[in-house]
């Protein structure tokens, strides 16, 4: 059961929210007697329906209700949540112009128009309660639409040039998934695109190793003529479970790479495998998770997967989290030619248009999603091809990504 202080300050400040937005509501409403009882009373439903889900979570087996379910209901709460959270900037900058305007009356003005502001005479602003309201409604309906988007796959066609690359392998098809969830359409799309190898780049669940039982057949069908091969994202060690004990959670891992295995994929852990085209070779790298990032454990150890690529003219890393790129790779290892990575999903929100991309994220990683350039040396963030937590996308769709090596 979670924390009950905290759940206790949650649930609080969601009421005090909650209070402070209908004041809003209140002003901004029109209509007779009846139309404003609706109103109130919709708001109010949804509110507290809002706040008792809130609470009977903690006391709920959620292992007993479909991942989609949990996550949509979880989701819708956190949207409510974060509109009225957006709403209520706009109504304290208003407040703060409202209380600002009542010091300065205060202070320096005396008489009748004094009077009237110690009345309570200073109105709210309409236009920027509307504002707040319109902020708020925007991100919410944002965030149910979001839930269309999940498995609205692009295709990203990526030509990348190396004057190293081996003439024999000049012309080869990469293509690059990260961040599962399975379904058939998406898995269409990669066999359609007929790659000469396939490549994920960790996260093939979000905690458990039998969350992948029902998508073995799906993903079995992912094949390339030189192979497929993976590697681990921080979501497949377990480490966000409460394990009954350290060998629960061994054995997860082990039944993790057992699933692999299955898939007919070649899973690299902390190693290399050549590549081979008419006696030229390319080495394909792949490490176990390792993070900057403080509070993301360092399982990758490059220095043991690096060795024996020392003479192949053309390297590609795998590595799920692309803090590893400025972290370790940039400084110690110039001749990677290219590092794939995925982790970000690019926060599943944001904006991407021609000559502009935006997302929170970029606030915690520098590279966060696309091509990444430093010298000769490239980094690929793969804005992944499912999703965790919230199950949609907004702005930032799923991706496959295809390279062509020229």
């Amino acid at each position: 059961m979670r924390s009950s202080p905290a759940w206790l300050i949650l649930a609080g400040f969601m009421i005090l929210l909650d209070l402070y937005v209908f004041q809003i509501i209140k002003v901004v409403s029109n209509g007779g007697t009846r139309t404003k009882s609706i109103i109130f009373t919709t708001y109010w439903i949804i509110s507290i329906a809002a706040l008792i889900i809130l609470f009977v979570l903690p006391l709920l087996n959620l292992d007993n209700y479909s991942k989609g379910v949990r996550s949509t209901v979880f989701a819708i709460i956190i949207g409510l949540f974060l509109g009225k959270l957006i709403a209520s900037v706009f109504f304290l900058v208003d407040d703060i112009r409202r209380g600002t305007q009542w010091m300065v009356g205060k202070l320096f003005f005396r008489g009748t128009e004094g009077e009237q502001i110690e009345e309570g005479k200073i109105s709210r602003s309409v236009f920027l309660s509307w504002l707040g309201l319109a902020a708020g409604t925007g991100l919410f309906s944002s965030l149910l639409l979001g839930f269309t988007n999940k498995y609205n796959y692009r295709v990203r066609k990526i030509q990348l040039s190396y004057p190293n690359l081996p003439l024999s392998f000049k012309g080869l098809r990469v293509v690059q998934i990260s961040d599962m969830s399975a379904v058939q359409r998406g898995v269409d799309k990669i066999l359609g695109l007929k790659p000469d190898l396939v490549l994920f780049t960790g996260d093939l669940v979000n905690n458990k190793s039998d969350e992948m039982q029902n998508y073995l057949q799906v993903f079995s069908q992912v094949k390339a003529p030189m192979g497929v091969y993976s590697t681990l994202g921080n979501h497949d060690y377990g480490d966000y479970v409460q394990w009954a004990n350290s060998d629960d959670k061994k054995q997860n891992l082990e039944q993790l790479k057992q699933v692999h295995a299955q898939l007919g994929w070649r899973l690299l852990m902390n190693e290399s495998v050549l590549l081979k085209r008419n006696e030229e070779q390319i080495a394909v790298i792949g490490v176990e998770n390792w993070s900057s990032k403080a509070r993301f454990p360092k399982y990758g150890d490059l220095a043991k997967a690096y060795t024996g690529t020392e003479t192949v003219p053309f390297k590609i890393l795998m590595s799920h989290d692309p803090s590893h790129w400025d972290g370790e790779v940039i400084p110690k290892y110039s001749d990677i030619d290219l590092m794939l990575a995925g982790h970000t999903h690019g926060m599943q929100f944001g904006v991407e248009i021609p000559w502009f991309k935006w997302s929170p994220v970029q606030y915690v990683y520098r590279q966060w999603a696309g091509l990444y350039e430093q010298g000769r040396q490239k980094l690929y963030v793969n804005r992944g091809f499912g999703f965790i937590g919230y199950p949609g996308r907004v702005g930032i769709l799923p991706e496959i990504t295809l390279f062509e090596l020229v």
